[in-house]
């Protein structure tokens, strides 16, 4: 499939005069604006998400539930997170990339509110799984949005500074947490942490007074019929084999990301000041790996980057759960280089699915597929937390690992596309 053409005025406004951040020079007024939006709505999306990780324990013995239906509570966001992402990105190509981001915004921002005025566990689960709509939906209008000021030479690395906003979004909820938690009886702060969510709201004004699509996007032609377009004869092979990398990647991130807080809390016997330095230790790594992927993917490639990085998680996974009892030294210190592997994997995901599809498709195409491994990833959690009653949180951590060898497996069916223009 071809997707050459030539660079669009809002990428060439500012000339391109090197260094490490000229990936931001060049992208011109407009598109500096559309990246503080996109990587705001993604930090915050991230904020909104990770308040359930950090509650779990609290919300567990609040509503007397097993691990299995507290490893569902992410589970079935994640599912329906596909299903947000599949509409956000028809929406994408039909209305705009920004008017998509704003409502995905506001959508998980209402729910997760709302998940702190749960009155059972049932409500809880109804919630959050609406949470996942918009959940599902941001990555995929912000990411596009960006993408599609870039200069290919430049891409993966703006988009991972997009995506390296979830590590700041992540870091905010531990302190948030930290602070809730001292401050709160346990039967409480797990609610006060959900009200917090409301934070996105702020984001709105900005997206709606000083962010716009870019000029290809804005005159694009509007395909019809653009979700069963992706499935057709020459766009099927990678549809397929894009969704299957987003799930192998995502199954073992959700793993960590829904399970990490519960087996440093319950298996190492940490507080909650202990879980949030080394929780810190992990975020750290992922915000630099977020940042520094971007260069490699530029750098080394898009899927030599995936296959290094999913081939260091998967090792990492194994040595943090399974360090013997006594040696948490060893796991605070290795949390930095997890951190690090687990989020680099994905700075090449913006550019790398943005470049697969024409235009006229992208939101679509990226939508989907990253949603798709969303939601069939989002079965790892689940797993994980039906197995931790025999074989307990940190062995059964170890199926994330298995989800980084799929996500290998995925990449001999897609084609290099580093230095790819956007048609």
């Amino acid at each position: 499939m071809s997707s050459r053409t030539t660079h669009t005025p809002s990428t060439t406004d500012t000339p391109d005069t090197g260094g490490a951040f000229a990936w931001y020079r060049t992208l011109g007024q407009k598109g500096k604006r559309a990246f503080v939006g996109a990587a705001g709505g993604w930090g915050l999306d991230s904020y909104d998400f990770q308040v359930l990780p950090l509650g779990l324990v609290a919300i567990s013995a609040y509503f007397g539930i097993s691990t299995g239906q507290a490893g569902l509570l992410t589970t079935v966001t994640l599912l329906v997170s596909a299903l947000g992402g599949v509409i956000a990105g028809i929406m994408a190509d039909r209305i705009g990339r920004v008017r998509t981001l704003m409502i995905t915004v506001v959508t998980y921002a209402i729910f997760t509110v709302l998940c702190g005025f749960a009155t059972s566990y049932e409500t809880l689960l109804v919630f959050r799984a609406l949470q996942g709509l918009g959940f599902g939906g941001e990555w995929a209008a912000g990411a596009i949005l960006v993408a599609e000021y870039c200069k290919p030479r430049y891409r993966g690395r703006a988009v991972a500074f997009v995506q390296s906003s979830w590590a700041v979004g992540w870091g905010l909820a531990v302190l948030v947490y930290t602070l809730v938690f001292n401050l709160f009886p346990q039967d409480i702060a797990w609610r006060v942490l959900f009200w917090t969510g409301a934070l996105p709201a702020v984001l709105l004004i900005y997206l709606r007074r000083s962010v716009e699509d870019a000029p290809q996007a804005a005159h694009r032609e509007r395909a019809k019929n653009t979700f069963t377009a992706i499935f057709r004869r020459g766009t099927f092979k990678t549809t397929f084999f894009a969704a299957l990398l987003a799930t192998g990647v995502q199954g073992g991130y959700y793993t960590l990301a829904t399970w990490l807080p519960t087996y440093l809390k319950k298996e190492r016997d940490l507080t909650v000041i202990g879980t949030g330095g080394y929780l810190a230790f992990l975020i750290s790594g992922a915000f630099i790996g977020y940042v520094t992927g971007g260069y490699v993917t530029d750098w080394l490639g898009r899927k030599k980057t995936f296959a290094l990085f999913a081939f260091l998680s998967a090792v990492l996974i194994v040595l943090y759960t399974q360090i013997p009892e006594g040696a948490n030294t060893v796991i605070l210190f290795l949390g930095f280089p997890l951190g690090f592997c687990m989020s680099a994997i994905f700075s090449g995901f913006g550019s790398f699915l943005a470049e697969l599809y024409p235009t006229a498709l992208r939101g679509t195409g990226q939508g989907f597929t990253y949603n798709f491994g969303r939601a069939v990833g989002a079965l790892f959690p689940a797993l994980v937390g039906f197995m931790a009653s025999t074989m307990g949180v940190g062995g059964a951590m170890v199926f994330g690992a298995i989800a980084y060898g799929v996500a290998v497996l995925a990449l001999l069916g897609l084609p290099e596309t580093r230095g790819r223009e956007l048609a």
